[in-house]
């Protein structure tokens, strides 16, 4: 390796490394801010030496156990099913939309990029989900609005349908008797297992961040997940804290805030960094193509 390439290549490790550390160590520091106590947190600000550590944090989100638990049982229900149900219908939205010989695909192409532009706004979605098709107070509430198909998605796998999958395999099958749903299922999917990770990942993801359809739609707390859960936990400290600086209703000195909001958002990510290093290998092929060729 000539010497100008050798330099080159520790210049580009430097920056891969500085851009590394320039994304880990947030991290570090919402876990480590996590585990510290609230008046250090408060007299000397965040650090990654505690002074003090504490996990009275975690000990009040936990605190009511049989809450939280059923909350993350709802989130990997509406996780698990929400995800696998929007890949099922982006898949066969994307795969008819990528196929040369359906006819009018690019007028419907054309429909579905439009709802990537404009959307009916808070309050008609709200009216067609609660009056129109009575989700509120249901575990659908969780996975239908605004999740459960992205026109990007469907854009993404068309785009990958059309590019990779040969129609020389479709043609051959076709003249080997195969139906179009057994093609589908027993050809394309199996070719299109990056962009199905990719897509998935994104989607599992979205369902197990979300909070702002619970937010909306429920009021039943035995339909919380676990994100809506903590949401509410944060303004319910938020309240408390409000309440006893205005009227001294009650004493708040013991609740802690800002180490509550840093294990929160531990308790909220963990699990899904966990899965990721299982989708790693889909990641970057299905996505770079899908995003290239338009």
């Amino acid at each position: 390796m000539r010497t100008q390439d050798r330099v080159t290549q520790w210049i580009i490790h430097a920056i891969m490394i500085i851009l590394s550390c320039m994304c880990i160590f947030p991290f570090l520091l919402l876990i480590i801010s996590s585990i510290t106590d609230e008046k250090s947190i408060i007299h000397y600000g965040y650090s990654f030496f505690p002074r003090e550590i504490s996990f009275s944090a975690y000990q009040y989100l936990v605190k009511d156990s049989a809450k939280m638990l059923r909350a993350l049982g709802i989130t990997v229900v509406v996780t698990v099913v929400g995800t696998a149900v929007s890949l099922l219908i982006t898949a066969l939205l994307a795969y008819p939309l990528s196929r040369k010989d359906m006819p009018l695909s690019n007028p419907l192409s054309f429909l579905v990029f439009i709802t990537m532009l404009f959307n009916g706004g808070l309050v008609p979605t709200y009216l067609v989900y609660t009056q129109f098709l009575h989700m509120k107070n249901t575990i659908w509430a969780l996975i239908v609005p605004g999740l459960l198909l992205n026109a990007f998605y469907v854009m993404l796998m068309r785009t990958f349908f059309s590019n990779s999958i040969p129609g020389a395999i479709i043609e051959s099958a076709k003249i080997d008797g195969a139906s179009e749903f057994r093609i589908f299922c027993q050809m394309v999917l199996p070719l299109s297992l990056p962009v199905l990770a990719t897509v998935g990942l994104f989607q599992t993801i979205h369902y197990w961040n979300d909070w702002y359809n619970g937010l909306i739609y429920l009021t039943d707390s035995k339909l919380y997940s676990l994100q809506n859960l903590l949401n509410r936990i944060l303004m319910d400290i938020e309240f408390l804290k409000r309440a006893d600086s205005s009227y001294g209703a009650q004493d708040t000195t013991s609740i802690p805030t800002e180490t509550a909001r840093m294990a929160m958002a531990v308790l909220g990510i963990i699990p899904i960094i966990l899965t990721y290093p299982f989708f790693q290998k889909f990641f970057v092929k299905g996505l770079t193509i899908g995003a290239v060729k338009g």
